[in-house]
């Protein structure tokens, strides 16, 4: 199983002129503030401190742009925080708007959940949005070591009803234990060999 020990910070983007274009697949991560997006970031990259994790909701304001040698990661502003002003709420709607719309489409989303809790209303606005924009995606259930295994797959069962997907869909991972890991570089892996087929 291949992690990515040599993945490097790359840039922020505050706004879509400060994109990156780049002839590597874009992987997006996207998630409510304080899902864990950070430490899932670090989970693949075998990095304590390669994306910085908060236990302040709602630090990741900017597109975060890392290189993962393969393929470039982009980690998204976490929506949903209710403790910022509804401008900054906006200014954040609007760069994930811009993010999607923009020439840099990325080439899969992982939509991070947390395993423990139904989604919420901006997890399945973000899910459908990402269907009706026909945007390849893989929903990343995290935190699963707070559960027992018979509480995942009752989760996991829950979850596929409120995305509309299969359960083979849901990647229950877990940043402590790395528990997921070798499944979502699956899916990564998939990602660089349809990119790379694509451009031949």
């Amino acid at each position: 199983m291949n992690t990515y020990p040599n993945a490097k910070f790359i840039t922020s983007a505050a706004s879509k002129s400060q994109f990156i274009t780049t002839d590597k697949p874009v992987i997006a991560v996207c998630g409510k503030s304080n899902v864990g997006k950070s430490s899932f970031i670090n989970m693949l990259a075998n990095q304590k401190k390669l994306a910085k994790v908060s236990g302040e909701p709602g630090r990741t304001r900017l597109v975060n742009y890392f290189d993962f040698g393969d393929f470039i990661l982009a980690d998204l502003p976490g929506y949903g925080y209710a403790k910022v002003s509804k401008g900054e709420k906006d200014k954040w709607a609007e760069l994930l708007d811009d993010f999607f719309a923009g020439e840099c489409m990325p080439a899969h989303v992982f939509a991070l959940c947390d395993i423990r809790h139904e989604p919420t209303s901006g997890d399945k606005v973000m899910v459908n949005f990402l269907y009706s924009r026909l945007i390849p995606f893989t929903v990343v259930a995290t935190k699963a070591d707070k559960l027992s295994k018979a509480q995942q797959n009752k989760s996991l069962t829950m979850l596929s009803t409120a995305y509309t997907c299969g359960r083979d869909a849901i990647v229950p991972t877990s940043a402590k234990t790395r528990f997921g890991l070798e499944r979502v570089i699956e899916e990564i892996n998939k990602v660089i060999e349809r990119h790379n087929n694509g451009s031949n």
